[in-house]
């Protein structure tokens, strides 16, 4: 499988983990250890390339979502997609006992699927929170989940070399 994955990503080199980061679900969650690290880039550029990828799209999210979706509504098969994906958000919100910066870090930094940096923009989005406390607590977020995705991918797979 690794060497599945090294010969379908060589020829795109480091750029393919700043361009998986920016995938939903995947993003720096799945960069870092699937394409960056069997790869065999170091870990600092690995972790730099997946960040910059994983923020790239939260601008525009941030940005554009709510008119994206308020033009959706006046389609009457869109609207039931918006407001099915709205719901699901709001649903997420909810465990967040309101969207405060901190709530909004903490939700980003957790590294799993569903809590990055595209859920965290489309809850702030939705729940209007300014642009800039958004872009910082979703940077915080991005950062930390970097720390920690890299230091567990680095970590385990240092110690598997080691053993082999």
């Amino acid at each position: 499988m690794k060497d599945a994955i090294i010969a379908f990503f060589r020829p795109y080199g480091p750029i393919a983990v700043f361009i998986v980061s920016m995938i939903p679900i995947l993003e720096l969650r799945g960069a870092i250890p699937l394409v960056g690290a069997p790869l065999g880039l170091p870990f600092w550029q690995n972790y730099l390339l997946a960040v910059a990828g994983n923020l790239f799209p939260v601008p525009f999210i941030l940005l554009f979502v709510r008119k994206v979706f308020d033009w959706m509504r006046k389609y009457e098969k869109s609207r039931k997609l918006v407001e099915k994906f709205e719901a699901r958000f709001v649903r997420r919100a909810e465990k967040m006992k309101g969207v405060t910066f901190w709530s909004l870090v903490f939700f980003v930094a957790i590294p799993l699927p569903v809590t990055g940096a595209w859920t965290g923009a489309g809850i702030a989005a939705l729940f209007e929170v300014r642009f800039r406390d958004a872009m910082l607590a979703i940077s915080l977020g991005v950062l930390i989940a970097g720390v920690i995705v890299t230091a567990i991918t680095y970590g385990v797979l240092g110690f598997l070399n080691f053993l082999l």
